[in-house]
């Protein structure tokens, strides 16, 4: 007995230390009040829609039933999950295929209460996460499910036919499934959308929802869900059947995740090296063979090692998913960006000349450098990057090891002859840069015959007064000087 009441007590002490009672401690303050505002409402709807519900409901048996096999589904599908070990959120939710038939053949209050239910499992059994995103979530998804039903039944009592046996009657019914179905997708995302803009303007909220694997594996998830409901209206005792299927529509879109997650680098989220060689080799290749220009520029962030020593690594960690973040909007919606380890990233310009190319890259080189970065103790940090850019002209014939090796050397140029600048070797203008003449003697690649390669010519520039830095600039304009002094 005293066993019982000392566990008693502990479980008692723990539900009080949850954070969730702790509101002024939430992070939530800290975002901006138009998120707090559309939290706040959200929220406050969908309490106000579950009094509502609950207040006009006549319970019914079978309602009771359905709503017990669901609950159960819900849990058994959540434990599934748990015990995968799918803490980390690697894994996408398919409540949707549970939920769609509780807004369409239960009275609105059903689906409110089975949102919360599926939404306080997960926290309690897979992953605990920031509270009020996770009431966010549940208000968007029961709102929106709830507004899905209402559509049904809206539609059921206007359009559908008397006759429940004929096709028309049939037909009729999948169409406004079909409709109840796109309003839920509709506001769901649309709510998702809004709060991911309004905490960061520059999401990429295109890439991330409407992108072919997102829009296969909602299909995919809403096209069962439609089916588990148009089985249910006929035997309600068939959502345990359906058990299996949703399982492995969640282990097949897990796979997808696992895929996706292999390609990319886990820090910053761009491609990583083995990806992004990949997929350079691809285009480098298909570039020679139509004779089309390509260029692929490698870029380090200056005194990044003092960054680290200075601020520490974690705030050094910060530094290279801002840069990763920035990235996308300043290249081309075709180019691609990927981390190539350390401080290193990448960049693969197809179709790009390499005046554009140059041009480019001193885009993104600017851009960096006007990034401000807080510390954790309100210091403000800027960080400059130097960029090696090396253009395969259309018509010649390079590979991609050979042109990452150019761009690594003018890299090297660039950090040599003082940061924060753009340095650029072309396959027929050769070594052609920031604050250097361009190289007429040697081609930076190597000529026809005995050619030298990109280290012999920078090492030659390095020994010749015409690349001590203080040359004046090329008059063809790629030889200008990209980028102001450097930053120490």
């Amino acid at each position: 007995m005293r066993s019982a009441h000392r566990s008693l007590v502990r479980w008692a002490n723990n539900v009080r230390a949850w954070a969730f009672w702790n509101v002024r401690g939430w992070s939530l303050w800290k975002e901006p009040h138009r998120i707090i505002g559309l939290v706040a409402i959200l929220i406050t709807a969908e309490a106000a829609a579950i009094a509502v519900s609950a207040a006009t409901v006549h319970i019914e048996t079978r309602q009771l039933i359905l709503f017990g096999l669901l609950v159960g589904c819900v849990a058994v599908t959540v434990e599934l999950t748990r015990q995968e070990g799918e803490k980390t959120g690697l894994i996408k939710d398919i409540y949707s295929a549970w939920g769609l038939p509780a807004a369409i053949l239960l009275p609105p209050i059903y689906v409110l209460v089975l949102t919360l239910v599926h939404y306080s499992f997960v926290q309690w059994r897979v992953r605990q996460a920031v509270i009020y995103k996770r009431m966010y979530t549940a208000a968007e998804v029961g709102l929106a499910l709830a507004a899905a039903g209402l559509t049904f039944r809206w539609l059921q009592r206007t359009v559908l036919p008397t006759d429940p046996t004929g096709t028309e009657h049939n037909v009729v019914w999948c169409l406004v499934l079909v409709v109840a179905v796109l309003v839920f997708w509709v506001i769901n995302k649309s709510l998702v959308m809004l709060v991911i803009r309004g905490s960061d303007p520059t999401a990429d909220v295109r890439q991330e929802f409407f992108s072919r694997e997102p829009l296969y594996n909602d299909t995919a998830e809403l096209c069962i869900g439609a089916l588990l409901t148009y089985a249910v209206a006929t035997n309600l005792f068939l959502v345990p059947v359906a058990l299996p299927v949703v399982a492995l529509l969640q282990r097949s879109l897990r796979h997808a995740q696992l895929l996706n997650a292999s390609r990319t680098d886990a820090k910053t989220g761009l491609l990583n090296a083995r990806t992004w060689e990949a997929e350079a080799e691809a285009e480098v290749a298909r570039a020679v063979r139509a004779r089309m220009a390509l260029a692929v520029a490698v870029l380090d962030i200056d005194f990044f090692k003092l960054v680290n020593d200075t601020y520490g690594h974690l705030f050094g960690d910060e530094v290279l998913k801002e840069i990763a973040r920035c990235l996308p909007g300043v290249l081309r919606e075709y180019d691609s960006a990927g981390r190539f380890g350390g401080e290193e990233f990448v960049l693969l310009l197809p179709h790009t000349r390499a005046v554009d190319a140059f041009r480019i890259a001193d885009r993104v080189r600017d851009h960096i450098s006007g990034l401000s970065l807080i510390t954790s103790d309100g210091q403000q940090v800027e960080v400059t990057v130097s960029v090696g850019v090396a253009a395969l002209d259309a018509g010649s014939s390079r590979e991609l090891s050979e042109l990452l090796a150019a761009a690594d050397a003018a890299l090297y140029r660039a950090k040599r002859d003082g940061r924060n600048q753009v340095q650029m070797i072309s396959t027929t203008r050769g070594l052609s840069a920031s604050g250097a003449r361009v190289a007429t003697a040697a081609n930076a690649f190597g000529g026809a015959s005995s050619p030298p390669s990109v280290w012999d010519v920078v090492q030659s520039r390095k020994q010749s007064p015409a690349s001590d830095g203080h040359a004046p600039p090329a008059s063809n304009g790629e030889g200008v000087r990209a980028g102001a002094l450097p930053r120490r």
